[in-house]
């Protein structure tokens, strides 16, 4: 290779060392922008998640829950935990934009048209995770946890205080757990059209599927039964739409392979 290509491949890698670096500016700065906005409704925003919790807490306590902080400052940095975890949501779009912006002009027409529909689906998908944990989980958690207390014993009463930092961290790591598992139809739909797998392959991997299923579970719920099952249930059926997804796509590929043929 002579010092003219050499300086010719060294120069579109620059360009695309620069661009990612514009990039990741951008998207650094419309993150801080969405996380300092959000700070200033974080304790609104906080209130809101504790919503389902403190009133079925409430409901089986009798009594309005309370929760507690133990350092000065604890609940100041759980307020700015908690806006930057806003800020993320706020500002995904924009990011997500910029990822696609990124890697578009290395894709084909078409693949960019097929780029679309994941990049749209993969932020409801994690808000309907988000949102399970929200309506369903946060519930029962409460009423699990609240009916362990003892209000009535001779020796002591056990009371729940729950930490303000304790259980932000809780809901945001459900919150996390659940919205990217629920991401698992779009990513075997997506490896399914690149052809890394297969439906049979799935199928038949369903077992192994289960066991991995269920240890994710294990290690991203708190520990107990109940949070386990309610996470691995809904990651056992949207694995199976996962299979569903990738048939459809493989019943589709086989139909333009057919007519191709037939041309």
């Amino acid at each position: 290779m002579t010092d003219d290509e050499v300086e010719a491949s060294r120069a579109p890698l620059l360009d695309h060392l620069v661009e990612l670096r514009s990039r990741l500016i951008k998207a650094l700065i419309a993150l801080s922008i969405a996380t300092i906005g959000c700070f200033f409704f974080a304790q609104d925003i906080y209130e809101l998640l504790i919503g389902p919790f403190a009133s079925m807490a409430e409901q089986v306590r009798g009594a309005k829950l309370e929760f507690i902080y133990t350092a000065p400052m604890e609940f100041f940095f759980a307020k700015l935990k908690l806006a930057l975890f806003a800020g993320l949501f706020v500002s995904f779009p924009y990011l997500a934009w910029q990822v696609y912006a990124f890697v578009a002009p290395g894709l084909y027409k078409n693949e960019r048209g097929a780029f679309w529909p994941y990049l749209v689906l993969a932020p409801i998908l994690f808000s309907m995770g988000a949102a399970f944990v929200y309506y369903i989980m946060l519930p029962m958690l409460a009423r699990f946890t609240v009916g362990m207390e003892l209000t009535d014993s001779e020796v002591a009463n056990i009371t729940m205080l729950p930490k303000v930092a304790d259980y932000l961290s809780l809901v945001m790591a459900l919150m996390l757990a659940f919205g990217i598992s629920f991401q698992l139809p779009l990513i075997l739909t997506l490896l399914g059209k690149i052809g890394i797998v297969s439906s049979q392959a799935l199928a038949s991997g369903r077992k192994f599927a289960i066991v991995g299923i269920l240890a994710f579970s294990a290690v991203f719920t708190p520990p107990d039964a109940i949070s386990q099952v309610l996470l691995a249930v809904p990651v056992l059926l949207l694995y199976e739409i996962g299979i569903l997804s990738v048939k459809m796509i493989e019943k589709k590929e086989a139909e333009r392979e057919a007519s191709a043929v037939a041309e």
